[in-house]
């Protein structure tokens, strides 16, 4: 990836205000039927549907110090979590996992600046998270999006959060037995679940000084998350050409589900 030495700052004006609508679709497949047989995720819907926040909100999306393009940074916890009480009122930051003591590398948000110019920046982030529902927890692949500030007016002038189509895109667990220990799980399919504010077109008409692809943006924060993703892997026609010429093993893991993301 290409690497840029010009850094910026990016601010917001706090009191200025911006409408958010939310969208959580109805679940289209359960793997074990989930969405059919457990009346909780079958009626799972937004908790409110548009709602007023103030700018500051965002603030906790903005680097500390000033960065440049293609730079990761970790995002304060106390706005996302607060606007994704508007998706539902029992968001958790710390990973299903985690909560049970143990160890997990995948959580945590993380933004990086994916281009810049002099009337707009775009940043683009990816957050972990889960939802507490009555009687399970529901835990999207991703939350992935962007926030695109006016520099000019130190405004959002375009947010969007949201989790990526899929196969599958997340990942649930439900006690069915309250009586009984443990728990039972499945993985499934939800077509919107989202927070957007503003237009879209302004990113897609901004022009920027500096900038990187959005692929490229999203490589750099799944690093983030996965210390797989740090290793430099190979297809696996080079891996039969390269392993005898360096005397190496070939080391081979087939899987049946996804390692970039939480829907498994």
């Amino acid at each position: 990836m290409k690497t840029f030495d010009n850094k910026i700052t990016l601010n917001l004006n706090g009191n200025a205000k911006i409408n958010v609508k939310a969208f959580i679709a109805p679940i289209e497949y359960t793997q074990y039927n989930f969405h059919v047989d457990w009346d909780t995720l079958a009626n799972l819907r937004v908790a409110e549907p548009e709602k007023q926040y103030p700018h500051s909100i965002f603030c906790d999306f903005l680097p500390k110090e000033a960065v440049s393009v293609g730079t990761p940074w970790e995002i304060e916890h106390a706005g996302p979590l607060e606007l994704m009480k508007q998706l539902h009122p029992s968001p958790s930051l710390g990973m299903r996992w985690d909560l049970h003591h143990h160890k997990t590398e995948s959580q945590g948000l993380w933004a990086c600046l994916r281009a810049h110019g002099d009337e707009f920046a775009d940043i683009v982030f990816r957050i972990h998270a889960q939802f507490a529902l009555k009687d399970g927890w529901f835990t999207p692949s991703q939350f992935t999006g962007h926030l695109v500030i006016d520099r000019i007016k130190r405004s959002v002038a375009f947010f969007q959060m949201s989790v990526p189509n899929g196969t599958v895109n997340f990942d649930t667990w439900w006690k069915k037995d309250p009586d009984a220990e443990g728990h039972i799980t499945d993985i499934g399919f939800c077509p919107q679940m989202e927070l957007h504010a503003g237009t879209e077109d302004i990113l897609q008409n901004a022009k920027f000084a500096e900038s990187i692809r959005q692929e490229e943006v999203e490589h750099q924060l799944t690093r983030c998350f996965y210390k797989s993703q740090q290793i430099n892997w190979v297809s696996l026609k080079e891996a039969l050409e390269t392993a005898p010429a360096e005397q190496k093993p070939i080391h081979a893991i087939s899987i049946d589900g996804p390692l970039l993301d939480e829907s498994c």
